[in-house]
């Protein structure tokens, strides 16, 4: 895959092939912006992932043009969060970005977690 115009790194990862479905995922969410699966290396009962199809590296590469989309992965987390039973115990929402901030994969993605108390602080 090329790389995509304005970001210097190649965008050919694992959320990148799931998109394609080069790789098999437990899909539970799917629309025109973004992909939603299970995380195979689960933190919670509950561990989703939320990515967008737009092949953003991180959200420090993310642009004010994406704010819509950053709102749709959000927004797509919640209502995730309700088909799960989450809203009423609770759950959170993380993105990390960089490789300090727990950054795995270069491609944006939202972690959806719940179904057990979470610490505070994380990590």
């Amino acid at each position: 895959m090329p790389p995509v115009i304005g970001y210097d790194i190649p965008m050919s990862t694992i959320f990148s092939k799931i998109i394609a479905r080069e790789i098999p995922a437990q899909i539970v969410y799917e629309d025109d912006l973004c992909l939603a699966f299970r995380d195979i290396h689960a933190q919670a009962p509950v561990h989703i992932l939320v990515i967008p199809k737009k092949e953003i590296p991180r959200l420090a590469a993310a642009t004010t043009a994406d704010e819509p989309l950053l709102g749709h992965l959000v927004l797509t987390a919640r209502q995730i969060a309700e088909k799960e039973g989450l809203l009423e115990s609770g759950f959170r929402i993380v993105i990390n970005s960089g490789p300090d901030g727990g950054e795995t994969v270069p491609h944006l993605h939202v972690h959806l977690l719940g179904g057990r108390p979470m610490a505070w602080p994380p990590g």
